[in-house]
């Protein structure tokens, strides 16, 4: 066992909103699971938590097995989160008639199958226990002709927010999208620690406060 403490899997970890909701939720004083494609990455991003309790784990969020491999590693060592972050997304500017239906379904499967992936296999021992978030990245608040497949999947998010709610809702989870209308980047509108707090506060939130999007 890495550790005791049960805390946040963020899955889709970067340099922006993952790595800031690592750290938010580090504040809290739990321990991080990180995933990312990249080994490069992931652990870039345990390295900028210092020496905060975090596992990074490398998955392809495609790749079912690889992802569930990643997320039971992240159990092991802390025990069924209290919270979870599906960050990943697939970002291109292409419209209608610009992608093959294989080219649709590969953005599709990041978008939104991973994040149905990530509840499928943590959220029933969560439910059990009887608490927890599951919070989504969300985006294109109206969708947008130049990134159609984009626009798609975040219309997705929205409808797995609601499906989890309605499966899950009554057995304490929390479920929820933080919707970035915006270009991420520090000192803008879409500064990624105010974001990450947004995540916080509705990790946080209690049963009866509970509100299933944020839009900034």
């Amino acid at each position: 066992m890495l550790g005791s403490m049960a805390g946040v899997v963020v899955v889709g970890v970067g340099p922006g909103i993952g790595l800031a909701v690592a750290r938010r939720f580090g504040w809290g004083g739990m321990s991080a699971g990180l995933v990312a494609r990249s080994e490069s990455t992931v652990k870039a991003a345990a390295a900028e938590l210092g020496s905060a309790d975090v596992l990074p784990v490398t998955a392809d969020v495609t790749d079912e097995a690889a992802l569930r491999a990643a997320l039971d590693r992240v159990v092991q060592a802390y025990g069924v989160p209290d919270a979870v972050v599906y960050n990943a997304a697939l970002i291109q500017a292409d419209r209608v008639g610009d992608l093959t239906a294989k080219q649709h379904l590969d953005a599709w499967a990041v978008n939104v199958v991973g994040a149905m992936t990530t509840a499928a296999h943590l959220a029933p021992a969560m439910a059990e226990r009887g608490n927890g978030s599951f919070l989504i990245t969300g985006g294109m608040p109206l969708p947008k002709p130049d990134y159609a497949s984009l626009s798609l999947g975040k219309a997705g998010i929205r409808a797995l927010v609601t499906l989890l709610h309605q499966q899950y809702g009554a057995a304490g989870i929390h479920a929820a999208s933080v919707t970035v209308s915006g270009g991420v980047g520090p000192g803008t509108g879409w500064d990624p620690d105010e974001i990450a707090n947004h995540y916080w506060r509705l990790h946080t939130q209690a049963p009866a406060e509970w509100i299933h999007e944020i839009v900034i």
